[in-house]
């Protein structure tokens, strides 16, 4: 059977074809190589690309090559900044929750508590939570605030110092309750890079969360999370998947 061809580009086709090449090629690309990179003649791709240097999608450096223009990146830029968070990350969320066929959650700190910024949940019929977007829990006994608090308290002290006087509330039986058991677990999870939640927030429900970078390669803007019934999946199920979980965000 003959190998199927791809029928030739044409008009506004091209130009975004030459567009997508050229976002491939951070050092530049010449005329000849975009020709034959996007197999066009010459001319035509060498109209799409005065086309766009004339909005300032396409500019030349100083060895005369083709890189992308300072419009099209404040544009891209813009676009990104102004993005909410619980947008950029849906798709990530959407992944996760059809890989595993579990919750999975974006959240970010408001301080004692975590907000849900972004929920998705599993393909129908699996079992859900009862968690919602704009909800809220208990920084302490939650992965994804157990997590946010590890970046934003350096050491012993400073937990010592955002606990006080506070008596922290006990959701369950096994809620870190003390400033102790608290400064602890932080420790980990910054050695770690992640979090867990094995029942502290709710009985039956475990959770493992990793951070979402949107802002600062440092500091986490929000958490992502997987959440699940402990007798289907069990958290030592959820931490050996921690680099895939990590993996998928990061590529986000």
């Amino acid at each position: 059977m003959a190998p199927e061809i791809a029928p030739p580009l044409v008009g506004t086709d091209r130009v975004l074809a030459v567009l997508t090449e050229l976002a491939r090629h951070a050092g530049g690309v010449s005329l000849e190589e975009m020709t034959r990179a996007v197999a066009s003649p010459k001319p035509t791709v060498h109209r799409a690309l005065a086309a766009l240097c004339r909005f300032g999608f396409a500019g030349r450096d100083g060895r005369g090559r083709y890189v992308l223009g300072d419009e099209f990146l404040r544009l891209a830029f813009a676009h990104h900044e102004a993005r909410p968070d619980h947008l950029r990350i849906a798709p990530v969320l959407t992944e996760l929750a059809g890989r595993y066929g579990e919750t999975a959650h974006y959240a970010v700190l408001d301080g004692d508590t975590v907000v849900y910024r972004a929920k998705v949940d599993p393909p129908s019929g699996a079992l859900r939570l009862t968690s919602t977007v704009g909800g809220r829990n208990p920084v302490h006994s939650t992965a994804v605030g157990k997590l946010l608090l590890a970046y934003a308290l350096s050491d012993d002290a400073a937990v010592a110092d955002w606990i006080g006087g506070r008596a922290l509330a006990s959701r369950t039986p096994r809620t870190l309750t003390t400033a102790a058991e608290l400064a602890a677990a932080l420790r980990e999870i910054r050695i770690a890079g992640y979090a867990v939640d094995d029942q502290e927030n709710e009985p039956g429900i475990v959770c493992l969360a990793v951070p979402v970078f949107m802002a600062s390669p440092t500091r986490p803007s929000g958490a992502v999370s997987v959440s699940a019934p402990a007798s289907r999946t069990p958290l030592t199920t959820l931490i050996a998947q921690v680099p895939a979980i990590r993996a998928t965000v990061e590529a986000r």
